[in-house]
């Protein structure tokens, strides 16, 4: 990989640190004015993904804070296909008006930099509303592979190139890049196999068709507790409370190469300035709730507040490292 896309990357780690010194920040006063009394009737959060994914609790969560918080009514919107395009490209068309936002998670960078079909421009169709919480994925390996951390899986991937098999939850996603971000890094060959999701993939690993995969902590945690699989690094640039005793990518010998799954919400690009800096006022609030901080504690993911003009840095620098990604490793997927 070269040093542009290396030094992306690490970028995004930053701006999600520096996050909570920036949380008072909001975009400037612009001439255009939003309604006085907004929202004046109820304003719908697209998920574009079906219902029980881990994107579809985290809007459940918002909606229902936002509501309380801006004494208003939210609702949740599940519009799935496309690996989260046809909810993406949904939003990307409907009025600039406030009343319809969209709940974005890694994909909506990932799938726009890797699938052409994707079809929508997380940059240019898209105004930032608000970082809301952020956390790392957890490399495992089976429970026989003879390795115990990522310094022994990259020299067992040299020993045997294409030997290794890794499941991802489908080409072009977080899940995938990732090892592709691995391997650019390393030089390395390990096999993508792409399932319908994390779930099947684990329970292949755990079988022994097939060897690594990386999941949100919560996805894996069961697995790590009973000893099924074991973890070799959490992908985040510091440790994770959720597994004190496992690692960091930066402690495991490899920094550069932290990757976060965040949850934000973004509207239409000309969102009026003033509800956009509503919204963002109501986030920052809704993710320092005592509550809410419980619930993030036990998802394995921080609170994220920040301004407006934070995460459409934090979109952009995370897109064009994908993107680089994609180029680097000559990924044609469809």
């Amino acid at each position: 990989m070269n040093d542009t896309s290396t030094g992306a990357l690490s970028r995004r780690q930053a701006l999600l640190l520096s996050a909570g010194t920036a949380a008072s920040l909001v975009l400037p006063a612009a001439r255009a004015q939003g309604p006085s009394a907004y929202p004046d009737r109820a304003v719908k959060i697209v998920v574009p993904f079906a219902p029980g994914a881990g994107t579809d609790a985290m809007a459940r969560l918002v909606a229902q804070k936002l509501g309380e918080v801006m004494n208003a009514t939210f609702v949740v919107d599940n519009k799935a296909g496309a690996s989260g395009a046809i909810g993406t490209q949904y939003v990307a068309q409907a009025p600039a008006d406030g009343y319809t936002l969209l709940l974005v998670a890694s994909p909506f960078t990932t799938v726009a930099a890797s699938l052409p079909s994707a079809n929508y421009d997380p940059l240019r169709q898209f105004t930032p509303v608000g970082m809301i919480a952020s956390g790392p994925l957890v490399w495992a390996a089976n429970a026989q592979l003879p390795v115990s951390n990522m310094k022994e899986l990259v020299k067992l991937a040299r020993q045997r190139p294409g030997a290794l098999n890794y499941g991802s939850a489908g080409a072009g996603g977080v899940n995938h890049l990732v090892l592709e971000l691995l391997k650019a890094r390393t030089g390395t060959f390990i096999t993508h196999i792409p399932y319908r999701g994390v779930a099947p993939a684990t329970m292949d690993m755990i079988g022994g068709q097939i060897q690594l995969v990386t999941g949100t902590i919560p996805a894996l945690l069961p697995f790590i507790r009973n000893g099924s699989i074991k973890p070799l690094a959490v992908t985040s640039a510091k440790r994770s409370s959720a597994l004190p005793d496992v690692p960091s990518m930066t402690e495991a010998g490899m920094p550069g190469i932290d990757v976060v799954n965040y949850f934000a919400l973004m509207a239409p690009m000309g969102t009026p300035v003033p509800i956009v800096n509503a919204l963002n006022a109501a986030i920052n609030k809704v993710v320092a709730l005592p509550d809410v901080l419980a619930r993030f504690k036990a998802d394995a993911v921080e609170p994220a507040p920040g301004s407006p003009a934070l995460l459409g840095h934090f979109i952009e620098a995370d897109y064009r490292a994908w993107r680089n990604v994609v180029k680097t490793q000559n990924l044609k997927i469809e």
